[in-house]
């Protein structure tokens, strides 16, 4: 008789609380996805059933330029807002992750292995929203990337001006500001001190 794969999961798990934090914490780490590059309507996980909910349409012709997600079994808490100057808390949700890929991919609700190399210090309504900045794993163009200083500083740039503007509306103050990309040994502290949220507001496992 043919046994079931362990873990059986005989309902799908929540991508948030049922899925692990990665393989090779805290280089590579697992990412599931809710936008890609081509959507001009922003999705978010929906806390309580885990599947993806419309949250609104971009308002602006800009469009994100990397795959954006978040990394399961993390929270943004008072570790994680501790880590950045002026942030009275983290956002409470979880980290965010933007994953650079060569190829193109256009599907979203998907997990994917990522290597981390720094991220963006994003502050919305004085709570931190750091962006977490990875490489697809194995990626043949990206592959050799192992610090934020690797990337082409366009690239990030592109980043920022996106998240500095995809909220903003006509004629209303711009609330969010993004300090100096981070590399690597920043981003590790944002995602062990995210960890250390996660087990403080949910339980360890």
């Amino acid at each position: 008789m043919k046994s079931f794969p362990n873990p059986f999961y005989r309902w799908r798990p929540h991508p948030w609380h049922g899925l692990d934090v990665g393989p090779n914490v805290p280089r590579s780490v697992h990412a599931f996805i809710e936008i890609c590059p081509f959507d001009l309507v922003k999705y978010e996980v929906d806390k309580t059933t885990g599947y993806l909910r419309v949250d609104r349409p971009h308002r602006t012709s800009s469009q994100h330029p990397t795959l954006y997600g978040f990394i399961p079994k993390t929270y943004c808490g008072d570790r994680v807002g501790a880590l950045m100057d002026s942030a009275s808390r983290g956002d409470g949700d979880p980290l965010d992750i933007c994953v650079i890929s060569e190829r193109p991919i256009s599907k979203t609700e998907i997990i994917l292995n990522a290597r981390i190399v720094g991220g963006l210090p994003m502050l919305d309504n004085d709570e931190a929203d750091d962006k977490i900045i990875a490489v697809l794993e194995n990626d043949p163009l990206w592959a050799n990337v192992d610090d934020i200083a690797d990337l082409p500083p366009a690239l990030i740039e592109r980043m920022r001006h996106y998240f500095m503007t995809y909220k903003l509306m006509p004629g209303e103050e711009n609330k969010v500001s993004i300090g100096p990309a981070y590399g690597f040994e920043h981003a590790r502290k944002v995602l062990e001190a995210a960890m250390a949220d996660y087990d403080n507001e949910f339980g360890a496992d």
